[in-house]
């Protein structure tokens, strides 16, 4: 399964750079994985700042110590440069 991590990453990030600016929307759960993204979801991008709904204050703490890391995840797939994330508390989770 090793060799065909490359060619599964390739996929997803032309498939992302394809759906334009909801492709970083769609980055969001293999940016931060699995148990992250069933506990969060992407809710905008725009100028470069991309909204993640979060289920309380907490989350959002510890997520915006992760940031640069997602930033990092998300700008190898997506079509646009995401300059920053913002967590929110949101209910809609």
């Amino acid at each position: 399964m090793q060799h065909a991590a490359p060619t599964l990453k390739k996929i997803f990030r032309n498939a992302v750079r394809r759906a334009g600016s909801d492709g970083v929307l769609l980055a969001w759960p293999v940016a931060c994985g699995a148990k992250i993204a069933a506990r969060t979801h992407a809710l905008s991008f725009a100028d470069g700042v991309l909204t993640i709904g979060v289920p309380d204050a907490t989350w959002r703490l510890q997520l915006g110590d992760l940031g640069p890391q997602y930033l990092a995840a998300l700008n190898q797939v997506t079509p646009e440069p995401v300059k920053q994330i913002r967590f929110v508390v949101s209910r809609n989770d």
